[in-house]
């Protein structure tokens, strides 16, 4: 909708009014109030979009939208002006404005463009307008039937709600590929990491390396005929097309209904060129990090003839935890799997892209700019913190100990391996109300620079690789909230945003040095 759709303009003018002289502005409503922006500040007029919430910000910053591949900060200009807040409707407009950065404000409607003449603009301090003067610039008074127009400045309202400071952002490889130092007790030889999942109640793992991404089932799986059961058939994941496979039916284990909680796992070989399969499976349940002298290999009874598609067994909890670690080599051998791979081929064939070289197969697609988050919810909003910084991620144990005198967002502390843990419940960071404990809270452990920190988020929900070309800064933000979310992902077409955090920005946010000291446990 551009704004010369949405508004009239006024040409009701006095005949000796210069018309270089004359001043327009985009004049509308909040409540029985008239307001006018200079017209020259108004880039557009759009109806209220959706928006996604970013946390520590005050009311006045109703969250960001995706204007077109551009992310928008969208305020409520009721709140930004003190009055009395009203929820949008079918009339309600946002008005983009420049003020230094492009800004949505919201307005109860919009009326038309108004000529006034510089000489009918009066001071606003002589004047009792439903703002007070320090945010006028001025008012105009029976104007088109207007009985007073109170003139804005943009730039002035817009600032009162943003800090007066410049946001340091590098690009969408801000904390990219930047491990974690390990610690003393823990060297990397000595640990692996493995992404456990859920089988019919049978905990499994792949090796983290071999796990591209992790990804919702998609609605729509384009079935491959005569191909074998095992085999669900192809989807396009960012441009690339992917062959699908139950890992259910490659066990024979029985079909169950799809579940919110299904996930496709990403399995790649290390072959050139590479090759990936999407493995469905009933849970992702973790990111174990384990001491490799945990593994035992599986008893040569209970293989399946020359095939070892699970290499190795892990005892975890005192031996109360199984967990078998599959081998996406095996995997991937097995013929269902290569029937799979074969579909795929003969599709890139198809649409003339070479199954041999994997920069064509990308389209285009630089593996060298992109990032890996694992996206995490809070209030049922999806955020993203970069993988290379997540050390692992764990249930939320029934029992945390206190300490004494902490700050309010830290939960307790727990032994992991060894190691004194603090335990933040991010929330309370976000200043969200608390929830009571459920079964799919985890807690991300954050490794920077040699500093471990867990937070408490409400679900781990799956793991994307994200081209930098759908990253971008984010834009200011009241109350320094854009110090911790730093930039913003866009994806399925802009429909979805991730605010992507930081885990400099995370671990460094409360001085954690000195919780070590336990008080009895709490559940």
């Amino acid at each position: 909708m551009t704004m010369s759709e949405t508004l009239k303009f006024d040409d009701d003018r006095d005949e000796t009014e210069g018309a270089a002289d004359i001043r327009q502005f985009v004049s509308f409503h909040l409540g029985k109030e008239c307001f006018g922006f200079p017209i020259e500040t108004v880039q557009e007029i759009i109806r209220v979009p959706t928006t996604v919430s970013v946390p520590l910000t005050p009311p006045v910053l109703t969250g960001l939208a995706n204007l077109r591949g551009e992310v928008l900060p969208v305020l409520d200009l009721r709140t930004a002006l003190d009055l009395p807040p009203r929820a949008p409707d079918d009339a309600s407009r946002v008005i983009v404005v420049d003020a230094g950065q492009r800004v949505g404000l919201i307005v109860d409607r919009v009326a038309r463009v108004l000529n006034v003449d510089p000489q009918r603009i009066e001071d606003a301090r002589d004047d009792d307008g439903a703002l007070s003067s320090d945010v006028l610039r001025g008012v105009a008074k029976g104007i088109a039937g207007i009985d007073m127009l109170q003139l804005l400045d943009v730039r002035d309202v817009v600032r009162r709600q943003f800090p007066d400071r410049e946001v340091s952002v590098t690009g969408p490889g801000l904390g990219a590929g930047k491990r974690a130092d390990p610690l003393e007790v823990e060297t990397e030889e000595e640990m692996i990491q493995l992404v456990s999942l859920l089988l019919n109640g049978e905990e499994y793992a792949f090796p983290i390396g071999q796990v591209d991404e992790i990804v919702r089932v998609p609605e729509q799986i384009a079935q491959v005929p005569k191909s074998q059961s095992h085999v669900l058939g192809l989807i396009t994941l960012r441009d690339r097309l992917l062959p699908i496979v139950s890992l259910r039916r490659l066990f024979g284990l029985p079909d169950t209904d799809r579940a919110d909680h299904n996930r496709v796992m990403v399995i790649t070989l290390g072959t050139t060129p590479a090759r990936r399969v999407g493995m469905v499976v009933d849970q992702v349940r973790e990111v174990l990090r384990i001491r490799a002298e945990t593994r035992d290999k599986l008893p040569g009874v209970l293989r399946r003839g020359d095939r070892d598609e699970i290499e190795a067994v892990c005892q975890l909890d005192d031996g109360q935890r199984l967990v078998s670690i599959l081998s996406a080599t095996a995997l991937l051998d097995l013929p269902a799997v290569q029937e799979a791979l074969a579909l795929e081929q003969d599709s890139r064939a198809e649409t003339g892209m070479d199954p041999d070289t994997e920069e064509e197969a990308e389209m285009g697609f630089d593996a060298t700019d992109e990032m890996q988050l694992v996206v995490y919810q809070l209030d049922q909003q999806e955020y993203g913190v970069n993988i290379h910084d997540v050390q692992e991620i764990i249930r939320v144990p029934e029992q945390l100990s206190r300490v004494p005198n902490a700050p309010a967002t830290v939960e307790g502390i727990i032994n992991l391996r060894g190691s004194v843990l603090p335990v933040v419940e991010l929330r309370r960071m976000f200043s969200l109300p608390d929830l009571p404990r459920h079964d799919r809270q985890r807690i991300l452990v954050l490794t920077v620079d040699g500093k471990r920190t867990g937070f408490i988020v409400d679900s781990v929900t799956e793991v994307l690789r994200i081209p930098g070309a759908a990253l971008d800064a984010a834009p200011r933000m009241p109350n320094h909230a854009d110090h911790l979310v730093q930039q913003v992902a866009k994806l399925d077409a802009g429909r979805r945003m991730l605010l992507i955090t930081h885990a400099e920005t995370l671990v460094g946010a409360g001085d954690l040095a000195d919780v070590t000291r336990p008080e009895p446990a709490i559940a």
